[in-house]
């Protein structure tokens, strides 16, 4: 078993540097929060696909 986190984009195997951190208002309490993990080159891209649909919250380093 790996313990290197990978990043959540299709197809991407690098590590992970990035936690989206997010919720769906609509099926999520407000505190409840889900990670989508990113690599340097898909942060931007997952968190315009969230930000786009209200879902986004923060971004941290992993």
């Amino acid at each position: 078993m790996s313990d290197v986190l990978t990043c959540s984009a299709k197809g991407c195997t690098v590590e992970a540097q990035h936690q989206l951190l997010w919720n769906n208002p609509k099926i999520h309490t407000p505190d409840r929060r889900k990670i989508w993990l990113a690599c340097d080159e898909h942060e931007e891209s997952l968190r315009s696909f969230l930000s786009a649909r209200g879902f986004w919250k923060e971004t941290q380093p992993v």
